[in-house]
This record gives C-alpha cells, sequence and structure tokens, in this order.
C-alpha cells in the first residue's frame, strides 16, 4: 500500500525513460536520502555540497569499479517535482547499464518506486493538486495535439482553478453562516442571502456545463468510433483507403469482398477516428462467413459514435435510401449519408433524384470531395465547442463528483427558497465542498489515491 506512512519517509528510484535500447536513460531518485544515496556512487563531486539545479558529469561507481559516464541532475526539496531531494541520472541507454545503477541504488539503501509514486509524492507534498496529478498521465498517454494541449492546461491548474472558485466562495458563506448560530439567540444575519443564491446560480451553470463537456472530453480522450457500413460493392473499402491514404483494404469488383470488419485510426484536426470497414450488409446470404461478417457489421453499427452510411447513387432511388434513414432515425443512430461514384452520374441527375435529403457527394475511387467527409466527421463530433483554454471533463471519477456537486448545489437551493434553518442549510453547503474536495484532493482516503496512481507508469 502506497499510502502507509512509514513509506513516505524513505527513498525510491525507478526509470524514467521507456523499457529497451535508447540513446540516453534516465533513472530517477527521490526522498530525504537520495543526494546522500547517489553521492556514494559519484566520486567525482560531493553532491551534498552541490547547489539545487545543477548538472554535473562524471563516472558512476560501485565497489571502485566504473559503470558508466552519467550526467546527474540535482533538485533538492522542495523546490523538485516531488518536493523532495530528487537526483536524475542520465546514463547511455543500454538495458544492462540502467539496470545496473538501479540495483546499485538499491542496495546503497532506496527501493524501488511503484507506479505514480513520483507523482504521488508530488501530490502529498502539495507540489500538484489531485486534477494536476491525474493530467500528469493524461499528459503522458495524449496522442494528439488537441489531448496534449488539455492535459498540459488542466496540469497548469485550468479545471482546479474553476473549482477553487467555487470552494471558496462557499467556504466563506458557510463560516458566516455557522457564525449566525453562534450568535442564535442575538438575531443577527452575516450572510446574505441573496448573494449566496447568486452564487449558487452561477456554480449551477458552471457545473452543468462541465458536466456537458463529458462527452467531448471523452473525444479528445479516448477518439470516436466511426462505423463504415452500406450494401456490398458500395464502395466502403475503397473509401476506408482513400481516407487512410494506404491500400489497407482488400477492393474488388465482387460483391461481399469484405468478410469481417477492418479497423484503422485516422487523425483528423487532432481527433482519432477509430474507422471500421464494416462487410457489405444484405439481409439474405447463404455463404456462412459473410453472413457472421453482416453480423458483426451490425454489431459495430450499434457501438458506433457516428455511422457513415455509403451508397452507389447509380444503384439506390430515393425511397430506399427514405427507408434507411427512418430506420437509422428509429435506432438514434448518428449519421452520415454518403453518395458514392458521382463520376458516373451528373449534379443535375443528383440533385433531382436525392431532392431535400442532405447528402455528401464523393467519388472515393477518384479522390473527390473525400476532404468534405473528414470535414463533417470533425463538426458533428465537435459542433464547434472545442476551445483549448476552455474547462472541459474526461475524467470519469470527476464526472461522478461533479454530478454529486451539482445535486447539493439543487439541494442548497431549494432549501434556500423553502428558508430553511441556517445549521441545516450549512450541512448542504458542507456537503457540496466535500464533493468538491474529492476532486481536487483536499478530500481523500488512501485506497482511493493507491487506486488512482497504480494506472501510472512506474518512474512518473
Amino acid at each position: 500500500m502506497l499510502g502507509k506512512l512509514a513509506d513516505w519517509n524513505d527513498t525510491i528510484v525507478a526509470l524514467a525513460t521507456p523499457q529497451g535500447i535508447g540513446a540516453i536513460g534516465v533513472v530517477r531518485v527521490s526522498g530525504k536520502s537520495a543526494i546522500e544515496i547517489v553521492d556514494r556512487l559519484f566520486p567525482a563531486k560531493d553532491l551534498c555540497a552541490c547547489k539545487s539545479h545543477t548538472l554535473h558529469v562524471g563516472l558512476l561507481e560501485a565497489d571502485g569499479v566504473a559503470i558508466d559516464q552519467v550526467v546527474v541532475s540535482l533538485f533538492k526539496g522542495p523546490a523538485s517535482y516531488t518536493g523532495e531531494n530528487v537526483v536524475e541520472i542520465s546514463s547511455h541507454g543500454s538495458p544492462y547499464i540502467l539496470e545496473k545503477i538501479i540495483t546499485d541504488i538499491t542496495a546503497a539503501g532506496a527501493r524501488l518506486a511503484k507506479p505514480g509514486e513520483f507523482t504521488q509524492r508530488a501530490f502529498l507534498n502539495g507540489k500538484l493538486d489531485l486534477t494536476q496529478a491525474e493530467a500528469v498521465a493524461d499528459l503522458i498517454y495524449s496522442n494528439t495535439e488537441i489531448s496534449r494541449k488539455h492535459a498540459l492546461q488542466n496540469i497548469r491548474g485550468g479545471f482546479s482553478s474553476v473549482l477553487k472558485t467555487l470552494r471558496d466562495q462557499l467556504l466563506s458563506f458557510s463560516a458566516l453562516i455557522e457564525l449566525e448560530l453562534d450568535f442564535s439567540q442575538e438575531d443577527v444575519e452575516f450572510a446574505d442571502r441573496s448573494q449566496l443564491n447568486s452564487i449558487i446560480n452561477n456554480a449551477e451553470k458552471m457545473t452543468d456545463e462541465l458536466l456537458s463537456s463529458f462527452a467531448l472530453g471523452n473525444v479528445i480522450k479516448n477518439g470516436v468510433q466511426v462505423a463504415i457500413i452500406g450494401k456490398p460493392n458500395a464502395g466502403k473499402s475503397t473509401l476506408l483507403n482513400t481516407l487512410l491514404n494506404e491500400n489497407r483494404a482488400i477492393v474488388s469488383e465482387i460483391a461481399g469482398t469484405t468478410r469481417d470488419t477492418i479497423e484503422e485510426v485516422l487523425n483528423i484536426d487532432g481527433i482519432l477516428f477509430r474507422l471500421i470497414d464494416t462487410a457489405g450488409i444484405r439481409q439474405h446470404t447463404t455463404d456462412l462467413i459473410e453472413s457472421i461478417g453482416v453480423e458483426r457489421s451490425l454489431e459495430k453499427m450499434s457501438q458506433a459514435d457516428v455511422v457513415i452510411y455509403l451508397f452507389d447513387v447509380n444503384e439506390i432511388n430515393k425511397e430506399e435510401l427514405q427507408v434507411v434513414i427512418h430506420e437509422m432515425n428509429e435506432k438514434a443512430i448518428h449519421y452520415l449519408l454518403v453518395g458514392n461514384k458521382i463520376d458516373l452520374s451528373s449534379d443535375k441527375v443528383l440533385a433531382e433524384k436525392f431532392a431535400n435529403i442532405n447528402v455528401l457527394y464523393i467519388s472515393a475511387g477518384n479522390k473527390k470531395n473525400v476532404d468534405i467527409v473528414k470535414q463533417r466527421l470533425v463538426d458533428e463530433v465537435l459542433g464547434g465547442k472545442l476551445q483549448t483554454e476552455s474547462s472541459v471533463v474526461s475524467n470519469a471519477r470527476h464526472y461522478e463528483a461533479l454530478r454529486l456537486v451539482h445535486q447539493s448545489l439543487i439541494d442548497i437551493q431549494k432549501g434556500m427558497e423553502i428558508n430553511i434553518s441556517g445549521d441545516l442549510l450549512s450541512l448542504d453547503i458542507r456537503r457540496c465542498l466535500h464533493y468538491l474536495g474529492e476532486i481536487t484532493g483536499e478530500i481523500t482516503n488512501e485506497d482511493q489515491l493507491d487506486y488512482i496512481f497504480s494506472k501510472f507508469c512506474i518512474g512518473k
């Protein structure tokens, strides 16, 4: 258990760079004895006498035998990432050398760090709040420009500052209401109820916006599933290949060529779209393998965030397309209608044939208008909501706590409307503060911390 107090008085060590061979590797050491332990293995200088935030080059040795020539970075607490003494040793990236360094440091008195233990110490030492600490993991795992920017904004306190403002306001009013209780016999009122009502209204609006942003946060963090469906030979595999700009799926004139789903990831404007090319959907087929593929296609369609219904504009009429639209609407499927093979038709014919139906017309084989499909996917998912500076909730733990905060705010407002006593109103405010504190880490427990930080990589 990381939460045991005895664990926080020792010194930890871990590899801070990925496993495997590389040009350099970094071993990180943190704790009260970090500098003294590394100093025993670094005879080139007296590290204990050196200033913080300095670099030192020399041989790292154990029992008089040189291990490697290294660069030692020195950070004395509390001016360090963890708030403790921190030493980072940059050596050549041989797995053997790095393992040797870690082994010798543990032999000198350190222990191996657990996942996320460096960042957990930063949190416990007040260098980060819990939302900032979790954003560190989000930044490490970010795989698009947008996810990077949002994680970095939260590390810098973007989300925390919004919650802190609300928490400070509620704390102030709670203190005034409790002061009233101390003078209950005097019949005095220190807290302006109208001002509190205004704060609660603004807080409800803010939490509403944050809760609504969770869907967008999932898009930023996890990407969007897009199923490409349609009849056999509509050009689904050709569209997938064109979107990816590579020949990922087999393309032929034979209907039913794609027997199973094919999944690929496409980055469009910083959003990851997980494209799923499905087997052509036709109601009756005697081919067992193809029928299994069709079943999987229908399953993927039900799981997708967006469905591209691709059809050959030359092989379908308006009535057939309207049946498809009706079925999609009945199943509440978020879809785009994309008409393919327009190179075999004319704009005038298409305008008359599919009048009053919102269709994106493309020629996947000729790569015509495919960029319009990409842009529409982004528009459908974001809807113009994305602003890098805005606070977006992408963490399920934050979402659940915010939901409880929002309910608490409603209870406070209802209590004020019926003019409940100050002691009950104070309890409602305290409950709201508790849920806010769970998000930022003012209110927490050891098991919760262990769970959160166990999902971090070792060395961070």
